[in-house]
């Protein structure tokens, strides 16, 4: 766990936004995040996706963030795209990203590295979230396309994140993160799936 002095660094940005979603950042808070790789979703979708969201006058952004995530998520489980993080190589390249700042930089609670996209539960303990997810992108987009020995965007823009409300919406996703892998046919137990807090933790 981090000093009080080093926490005292740690500035909340409160609401803000990187692009097309919105984030809170609080002391405190635990998240849920959820990033994709580059070619998770047809490009053509996205795009459409995106225009009718921002055609729509009078809606938060946070509820056409919402929206967004769920179109996309649709495509999560499928197995679209070339599936890299399938791959043990660079499956594991980005579980050591999380696990490398756990209990420094943040609180590593629940992860699930799937074939084309990643679930974290966390919490933040000495930066902005912004900035951790940021470390995570792009140390191990350059180590996979060392890896896989090509070149270009790794990880779709952005990422997806909610605060936790509550124990009760705590304990759903953590169970969502956890079964993940077992309701997109991957394993039968969540144990089972070795790029996982489920697989490692299970002891």
């Amino acid at each position: 766990m981090a000093s009080r002095e080093a926490q005292g660094k740690y500035r909340p940005l409160g609401w803000y936004s990187r692009g097309y979603h919105p984030h809170l950042d609080e002391r405190g808070l635990v998240q849920s995040v959820s990033f994709r790789l580059a070619d998770s979703v047809p490009q053509h979708l996205l795009r459409r996706w995106r225009a009718e969201q921002e055609q729509e006058e009078g809606v938060q952004d946070n509820v056409k963030a919402a929206r967004l995530a769920r179109l996309i998520s649709r495509f999560e489980d499928a197995g679209y795209g070339a599936c890299h993080l399938g791959k043990p190589s660079i499956a594991v390249v980005v579980q050591d990203a999380f696990l490398h700042g756990d209990g420094d930089r943040y609180r590593l609670i629940e992860w699930c590295v799937m074939p084309n996209h990643v679930h974290v539960l966390l919490e933040p303990v000495r930066c902005p979230l912004a900035d951790i997810v940021r470390m995570w992108k792009s140390s191990t987009a350059r180590r996979a396309n060392r890896i896989l020995g090509r070149s270009g965007t790794f990880w779709m823009r952005d990422y997806y994140d909610r605060y936790i409300r509550d124990t009760r919406h705590f304990e759903a996703v953590r169970r969502y993160i956890r079964l993940n892998p077992v309701n997109a046919g991957l394993c039968r137990e969540p144990a089972e799936w070795p790029w996982s807090s489920a697989h490692l933790r299970r002891q």
